[in-house]
């Protein structure tokens, strides 16, 4: 099982936000932004402040997706 972040790039798409301006208003690292690029486990406390920043819920911008062998 893995993460993937697809979500939240399309809600960024939505609401017109850059990555650097998510770095800016959720208060996260670009180290973060781009561990969530490549679609990487990140710290909870990231993700709840993505949440936050963008008044969604962590559905909105993380899915777990099962790989196939």
């Amino acid at each position: 099982m893995s993460v993937c972040y697809v979500k939240l790039w399309k809600l960024l798409l939505e609401k017109d936000i850059k990555r650097t301006e998510l770095i800016s208003i959720a208060g996260i690292s670009s180290n973060i932004v781009a561990k969530m690029g490549r679609n990487e486990y990140v710290a909870m406390e990231s993700l709840e402040k993505v949440c936050k920043a963008l008044k969604c819920d962590i559905s909105d911008i993380v899915e777990f997706v099962t790989e196939e062998k």
